[in-house]
């Protein structure tokens, strides 16, 4: 079956992981590049210090783990090992520095890894501690001492302070490209026969690798186009992926899930570019303290995040409702603890409320997806049989 056209166009720039884009900005620029370790990263900070945010999401099946397993055990996530390869064999020697968040054991241990083997020469290698407990206002404080600590340490990396008025302009570009992903969410929601998640996860992808005025101005260039587009509905189950917040699955297993007959109408693909529900306020005395009053307040749940105001299963169930889902789509990387976890919590809800749900692996060298096509078009017909 043919590749939808926006995946056809930008699927190689996109995840290519010698990331030829940064070396032609470092090049052009002569400015710095940080890349960041998934789930969440407060890339305004980054764009703030002037230096380019790099996504790092390993490297995709693309490189041999040949190096990588004398420093990490092999039992671990591809994405992480994947990732140290990368550092390993110098294909990610266009980056001045790496950040991590303390999403799990893995994550914060490849930051130990990571500064190790490429702390020297200039390097900055970053671990945010992100708060435990987002019930009060301790937890605002606490994390707004940690980005300002790192707003810091780049700084003083790229020459270029991180003032309150480069903040405010880098949050606010940053809520430009928030709402046109809400928008081509929108779209795919309400016509998901408009648009590919394929195309979707491939255009959202593109903002890890290019400056993020350049990608707002390709955004908006894809939703005219989609939006544009005549398209007849077919008939497809309405689902939602849930477990694919950091390790991203091949574009082929999306491609996959699609042909089989699913429409997917929610998603927590990249969800660390969506990672707040709405706008981040701007604090003109103290930006940094807005962004991150909005982690607390405003973030998405994840298996990654430590509980907030609300239990996840709820906002999982909410999203259901809110996208007119079918069912849910378990697409959790082999080895992910924190998906893993969730998802037997997760199940118990669905089950108690009858909503269909499928459960998926992956991980980054899958090179067969005949058994997942079988998977996706029984639970398919298992819906519409029903």
């Amino acid at each position: 079956m043919a590749r939808a056209p926006l995946v056809e166009r930008y699927a190689d720039l996109a995840t290519d992981p010698t990331f030829p884009s940064v070396r032609a900005w470092k090049e052009k620029t002569g400015g710095k590049a940080v890349g960041y370790f998934p789930v969440f990263p407060p890339a305004e900070i980054i764009h703030a210090a002037g230096m380019l945010p790099v996504g790092v999401f390993g490297a995709g099946g693309a490189v041999e783990i040949d190096h990588a397993d004398s420093r990490m055990q092999s039992f671990v996530c591809s994405i992480s090992r994947s990732t140290l390869e990368l550092g390993l064999t110098e294909r990610v020697n266009c980056l001045d520095g790496m950040m991590f968040t303390t999403i799990c054991d893995v994550a914060r241990n490849l930051s130990g890894v990571w500064k190790r083997n490429f702390g020297g020469n200039g390097q900055v290698t970053e671990l945010l501690h992100m708060p435990q407990r987002s019930s009060d206002d301790t937890a605002t404080t606490y994390l707004t001492a940690e980005f300002h600590r790192v707003a810091d340490r780049l700084g003083t990396s790229s020459g270029q302070e991180t003032t309150p008025e480069r903040l405010t302009n880098s949050i606010e570009l940053y809520n430009r490209s928030r709402a046109l992903l809400r928008k081509l969410y929108a779209i795919r929601r309400d016509h998901p026969e408009k648009v590919a998640t394929s195309e979707l996860y491939v255009l959202e992808r593109l903002g890890c690798v290019m400056p993020r005025e350049e990608h707002n101005r390709l955004l908006e260039g894809a939703i005219a186009e989609v939006d544009g587009r005549s398209a007849k509905a077919r008939d497809a189950v309405r689902v939602i992926i849930e477990g694919s917040f950091c390790e991203q699955p091949p574009i082929e297993l999306l491609e996959v899930l699609e042909e089989a007959g699913c429409y997917v109408v929610d998603d927590d693909l990249l969800v660390g570019h969506r990672w707040f529900d709405n706008d981040v306020p701007v604090d003109p005395e103290d930006p940094i303290r807005g962004l991150a009053k909005a982690y607390v307040d405003r973030s998405k749940m994840t298996s990654v995040r430590h509980q907030g105001k609300s239990r996840r299963s709820e906002t999982m169930m909410g999203r259901l409702k809110s996208s007119n889902a079918d069912g849910v789509v378990f697409c959790s990387a082999k080895f992910c603890e924190p998906a893993l976890y969730d998802y037997v919590l997760f199940k118990e809800v669905l089950e108690r409320e009858r909503v269909p749900y499928l459960s998926l692996e992956f991980e980054e060298k899958m090179g067969a997806f005949e058994q997942a096509r079988m998977q996706v078009e029984t639970f398919v017909e298992s819906i519409l049989f029903a």
